[in-house]
This record gives structure tokens, C-alpha cells and sequence, in this order.
């Protein structure tokens, strides 16, 4: 099996169609119909696909309970919502990434396939970084600022993986996307921001670090 997905989705026909097309591709599904049934289903997975709008409780409100419990396994949203509050909301939650529906299950099969990569890819990789008064365990995505200790989503990891391995250097926009989110577009250089945001949460009691924004550029750490 390629990794163990919790699936949450109300709409029947999707996804009995995703569950199938994900079982095919070499995944293991547990497909929950509502949002109370993923709650309690959520365990040992590797991944979480989740659904914005669902019936007893929706997918912020399940990404929300998760991330109280779990800051490592991604979670991933299904949206048919073109708003763009709307899926900020969903990163600044702790989700790392959305896909809009329709899509098509080779676009979904390559998305999950690319962060268990980089799960595994991490899990392998037991170098700390060390900046200024922090600590970065890249394979367990603790990050420690004097003496306090955040857990990571995964792709805060990777970006900030990305920025401490160029400290001191200016990392552009395009570089970060493409590398991270695997492309470049104006709603992905929002969700960027958003994360940028966060890191700067973490690290704001060291005062030997920051990370600046050369406006349109790119961003550089700097300690």
C-alpha cells in the first residue's frame, strides 16, 4: 500500500468514484460519510482528504480538531468554493493543501503521492538545523525558539527547511512555489504568504532571526 487515507466526503457518488479510483492506485481508504464519523475514525493515517461541506460537522471544523491532536499528518481539502477567504481560512487552520472539485483522479492520485513522498523523504532525513536560538528537527518538525518547543505542519517544515538552508540568501517567490506547492499562481503566492506569517509567529522571540520580505521577490532569513 502507498500510505492509509482518511477520506471524508458526503456526497456518495464522489465517493464511492474516489475511494475506488484511490483503492486502484495502491492506496488503503477509510471513506467516512460525515464529519463526526472522520472524527472518530482519525488515527494512525497517513494523509487526510477531507471535504469542506459536510453534515455534522464541517472539514475546518474536523481539520481544526486534528491539528489540536495531530500537527504532522497533512491534511488536504476538497472544495467546490471559489473563495478565496475561504480556502486562506482552510491553510491558516494548518491545512496544507486544497484541490477543487471537479478534479481528475490522476491530478488527486499525484497530489497524495507527492506529499507521502515527501513524508518519507523527511522521515529519512535526521539533520537539526540550528539558527540563531533555534532548533529545527526537520524529521520530527519540532521547531525550538529559546525554550519553547512548535510542532510543524509538513509544509511549514518544508518551508522553512527551504529558507534555513539558503539563510542569508534571497529565495524568490517563483522558487518556493514551484519547489513546495509544485506550481506557480496568484493564489498559491497568497497561501505563501500565509505560511511566511506563521514561521514569523514562531520565530518572533528570537531576535537574532527574520525572516524579510523583498516585496515581489522573495523572502530571506536572516540571523
Amino acid at each position: 500500500m502507498k500510505g492509509r487515507i482518511l477520506f471524508a466526503e458526503d456526497d456518495r457518488n464522489l465517493g464511492f468514484v474516489t475511494k475506488e479510483g484511490l483503492e486502484e492506485a495502491g492506496f488503503e481508504v477509510i471513506w467516512c460519510k460525515n464529519g463526526e464519523e472522520a472524527w472518530q475514525a482519525f488515527g494512525k493515517h497517513d494523509l487526510c482528504l477531507i471535504d469542506l461541506m459536510m453534515p455534522k460537522m464541517d472539514g475546518f471544523t474536523l481539520a481544526e480538531k486534528i491539528r489540536e491532536k495531530d500537527q504532522f499528518t497533512p491534511i488536504l481539502f476538497l472544495t467546490a468554493k471559489s473563495r478565496e477567504e475561504d480556502r486562506l481560512r482552510g491553510f491558516e487552520i494548518g491545512g496544507d493543501d486544497y484541490i477543487s472539485k471537479p478534479f481528475s483522479m490522476q491530478e488527486l492520485v499525484y497530489r497524495l503521492e507527492v506529499f507521502l513522498k515527501r513524508t518519507g523523504d523527511r522521515q529519512e532525513d535526521s539533520n537539526d538545523f540550528l539558527f540563531g536560538d533555534c532548533c529545527f528537527d526537520l524529521k520530527n518538525l519540532l521547531l525550538t525558539v529559546s525554550d519553547q518547543t512548535h510542532s510543524l505542519t509538513q509544509r511549514e517544515g518544508d518551508l522553512l527547511a527551504l529558507l534555513v538552508a539558503s539563510k542569508n540568501q534571497l529565495v524568490k517567490r517563483e522558487e518556493i512555489l514551484e519547489k513546495i506547492w509544485g506550481e506557480n499562481d496568484y493564489f498559491m503566492g497568497r497561501s505563501l504568504d500565509v505560511f511566511i506569517s506563521r514561521l514569523r509567529k514562531y520565530l518572533k522571540t528570537d531576535t537574532k532571526i527574520e525572516i524579510k520580505n523583498h516585496h515581489g521577490v522573495g523572502f530571506v532569513l536572516v540571523g
